[in-house]
């Protein structure tokens, strides 16, 4: 911990860096991805602050949206598309994924009943999946594309992809590697950047 104390110490000694960033933020990109500590959206992209809305939930899930039960995942997802005007959202899942893995091999949860509950919102179960493969390539891969396809059912989103306003990615990042591959709909495959 002392380090991160550290370095939050000394964050706020470059005034000028920042100073535009009270003025308000017109991030591009919605960036919904896994809570896990490896995955790190503004290294992997590069973003200063204020050009990614992050959206981080156990397993990169987008639980399905009900207008009489608001989350706060979709709240997000609302203000994001509807106040903020991102033109693109990402989806990235990532390998050795945890949630995912505990989908594909059925592991008991019980004992963690909110991360059960939670995952129960993970729509479709992963297709394919190899349960001995610790990265579950594929199962996170299919498991990206039930997302995208869950945001869909958003009414903002829908309205926007409609009028072409919006676009939605599906990537897939490697934590071992650091390769990023994105969903391609000509091949049906995630390809590298």
């Amino acid at each position: 911990m002392q380090p991160l104390i550290d370095n939050a110490r000394t964050f706020g000694r470059r005034p000028e860096e920042f100073a535009r960033l009270a003025e308000g933020q017109s991030p591009d990109v919605l960036f919904i991805t896994c809570s896990d500590s490896r995955v790190v959206p503004a290294l992997i992209t590069g973003a200063r602050p204020g050009e990614l809305f992050e959206l981080r939930t156990a397993g990169s899930i987008v639980p399905p949206y009900a207008s009489d039960r608001p989350t706060a995942e979709a709240a997000t997802v609302e203000y994001a598309v509807g106040v903020l005007g991102v033109r693109d959202i990402v989806v990235c899942g990532h390998s050795h994924c945890g949630a995912v893995g505990a989908l594909v091999r059925g592991d008991d949860l019980d004992a963690v009943p909110a991360v059960r509950d939670w995952l129960a919102h993970a729509a479709d179960g992963p297709a394919a999946a190899d349960a001995t493969d610790p990265a579950c390539a594929k199962a996170v891969q299919h498991h990206v594309l039930a997302q995208l396809l869950r945001l869909r059912s958003y009414p903002c989103v829908g309205r926007r992809l409609a009028d072409g306003r919006l676009r939605l990615h599906g990537w897939y990042y490697e934590v071992h590697t650091g390769a990023v591959r994105a969903h391609r709909a000509a091949t049906d495959a995630f390809e590298a950047l």
